[in-house]
């Protein structure tokens, strides 16, 4: 136990009620418990403050912290909310701090794995896991394993001082800002495949559902600063997917109608240009591959 940075954790929530006991209760069973973990309530109205409450009412090192209510919807507010639950912490001492969502669940060893993980390497700045939505997941073929989901970011508290915490972007994409963030600051990111959690709400579906959530993700992409080459090979390979063709046809437009439109981005042009060097490194990479038949396809 002595090996494992101590940590505290994080969980913006709004309406979890359906999935936040999963989450509560994969906590308790951790094998390393959190000095902390904040769980705020951002404006919840379905029940999620009164499922946390008896959870925290047996275990002292989970608090609630309750969010007024807020007309606007979008990812911004859950830096708001998480910044709330920071605050609450900043006096303790932890070497490791993480944002955690409130509809995933994992085995009881998950935190002491990406733990041992920061205590091996000082130059790990911030570690994942791959995770599962029913029977999907990532081709590592084609993600990088220097890419952390945002459902679940455990970052070293060095790190995640050193960039600032997370930046509160209204159209999404803080956990990718706050990937190349620190690794424009020389920090290692890392997602350790041999484990992972269940992500029990598909992601992205809490604002938009089929065809609009791929046209948005599209939108997404170009906001964040995907190179083009990279986003034409995306959009065509996310067509091999329901909705087949038509999905990576909507990502694709929407990316290139604000291409053409010049859109301002949301991304600092430092990390667009290390996000283009990444994208566009992967991408000879993949060739590479290709030409010495090194990588097979389903």
């Amino acid at each position: 136990m002595a090996d494992f940075p101590a940590y505290v954790v994080i969980t913006p929530a709004r309406n979890e009620a359906q999935f936040i006991e999963l989450t509560l209760n994969s906590m308790v069973a951790q094998t390393v418990k959190p000095l902390k973990w904040v769980i705020v309530s951002d404006g919840s109205t379905d029940g999620t403050d009164e499922i946390v409450s008896r959870y925290s009412a047996e275990y002292p090192w989970i608090d609630l912290m309750r969010m007024p209510e807020r007309s606007e919807r979008d990812f911004a507010g859950k830096v708001h909310a998480f910044n709330a639950g920071w605050a609450l912490v900043k006096g303790l001492d932890y070497g490791a701090i993480v944002c955690m969502d409130g509809d995933i669940s994992f085995e009881e060893g998950y935190f002491a794995f990406l733990l041992g993980e920061l205590a091996k390497e000082d130059r790990l700045g911030l570690v994942g896991t791959r995770f599962w939505e029913g029977e999907a997941t990532y081709d590592f073929r084609f993600s990088s394993v220097d890419h952390v989901s945002g459902a679940c970011q455990v970052f070293r508290r060095a790190c995640f001082e050193e960039i600032g915490g997370y930046v509160p972007l209204k159209s999404g994409g803080i956990d990718v800002t706050a990937v190349l963030s620190a690794r424009a600051k020389g920090w290692l990111t890392r997602t350790f495949t041999e484990k992972s959690y269940v992500h029990h709400r598909k992601m992205g579906s809490a604002q938009y559902a089929g065809c609009r959530a791929r046209f948005n993700t599209g939108h997404k992409d170009y906001l964040l600063g995907s190179h083009p080459v990279w986003e034409v090979f995306r959009c065509v390979y996310q067509m091999r997917r329901k909705p087949f063709v038509i999905g990576g046809a909507l990502m694709m437009s929407a990316y290139f109608w604000d291409l053409l439109r010049g859109v301002e981005r949301t991304m600092p042009q430092e990390l667009i240009e290390l996000r283009h060097r990444h994208q566009m490194g992967r991408l000879k990479g993949f060739f590479a591959r290709v030409v010495h038949g090194r990588l097979q396809f389903d």
